[in-house]
């Protein structure tokens, strides 16, 4: 009878509203559905006088190309300043089908002064498992990053053609398994009770903290792409650890709206606050004092320093000084 009481009250609290939801699809991904790092070898042409010029392997690659093209030369008589040795980086996304193009990222890996202008030549771009998934060729293009001198690292727009089809029996499958980006348990209770409440029948599990596993219903039979699509949509309030994060050298402090301090006073040269109860029996009367109420979160303390004229600098110290007396509660965070 107790745990019959108790599981309102249960329900209640993890479907309590929070300031913002964020639909499933922003919050987890899809276990297996991800995209795949590709990677290759190649050779820019074209250069007006920017290129390797008497490097060694870029000498090599240079005969090695020009013999399969039916021109044979010694690899140490290949010296020229307009080609240069590439590295060939693309994401390969999860669903990607043979001919759809791909953007190409060319990185210079000798010594090369600038790849502008330059043309990549055929590069296959191969897997981790050393397979070709995709082929890249064009003109290189900088981009505002030239503008900095940045100009060994260049892109090539839809520069490479997918070869084959990643192939995943994704619609038949019996179970999906979603993956939340921030674990927490309070986040995947209310997942699974809002996915099991928009499916109509126990359907979904939490493994742990970061695991959801979410069986198929008869009606979804083979239609696993209309699951997916359903379960994505689902608005789910996240939850989160309270947390303060200090970057030193910016200066910069992010506070999460649950960090709380307990009844402290603080004192750091002509500055002077307490935080003290409703009902305090003897009211402060110093000349820069910010006066809060006990329990209050650390944004209200720092706005209230912030009108004290506080630095960022301090600020950092006195937080830092707040959590190693214990009274402030949440997770605090040194970039």
């Amino acid at each position: 009878m107790r745990i019959l009481f108790l599981l309102p009250v249960l329900i209640a609290i993890i479907f309590a509203q929070e300031s913002s939801a964020a639909r499933l699809k922003d919050i987890s991904s899809i276990r297996g559905v991800r995209e795949n790092q590709l990677i290759g070898y190649g050779i820019v042409v074209g250069l007006k006088g920017t290129g390797d010029g008497k490097s060694e392997f870029t000498a090599k690659s240079m005969a090695r190309m020009l013999d399969k093209l039916g021109v044979k030369l010694d690899g140490n008589s290949v010296e020229s300043k307009n080609v240069a040795a590439v590295v060939v980086t693309a994401n390969l996304p999860a669903f990607g089908k043979a001919g759809n193009p791909l953007d190409v990222t060319v990185s210079a890996i000798g010594d090369s002064a600038s790849l502008e202008g330059g043309m990549l030549l055929q590069t296959p771009m191969r897997a981790a498992n050393e397979e070709v998934f995709a082929v890249a060729q064009g003109s290189i293009l900088i981009g505002a990053s030239g503008k900095d001198g940045f100009t060994t690292v260049g892109r090539v727009p839809n520069g490479a053609i997918i070869e084959r089809d990643m192939t995943a029996d994704f619609s038949s499958r019996k179970m999906f398994r979603l993956t939340l980006h921030n674990p927490d348990f309070i986040t995947a209770a209310r997942a699974i009770l809002t996915i099991n409440k928009q499916l109509g029948g126990q359907y979904a599990t939490a493994k742990d903290a970061a695991t959801i596993d979410i069986i198929t219903p008869f009606s979804y039979e083979n239609r696993g792409v209309e699951l997916m699509a359903t379960i994505e949509a689902i608005d789910v309030n996240p939850d989160s650890k309270a947390r303060v994060v200090i970057n030193e050298r910016t200066g910069t402090v992010i506070i999460g709206d649950r960090v709380r301090i307990s009844k402290i006073a603080i004192s750091q040269g002509s500055l002077s606050v307490k935080v003290q109860g409703k009902t305090p029996k003897d009211p402060v009367t110093e000349e820069k004092v910010a006066v809060v109420d006990a329990g209050v979160s650390v944004g209200d303390l720092v706005q209230a320093l912030n009108r004290l004229g506080v630095s960022p600098k301090d600020l950092i110290t006195l937080l830092q000084s707040i959590k190693a007396a214990g009274a402030l509660h949440g997770e605090l965070e040194v970039l």
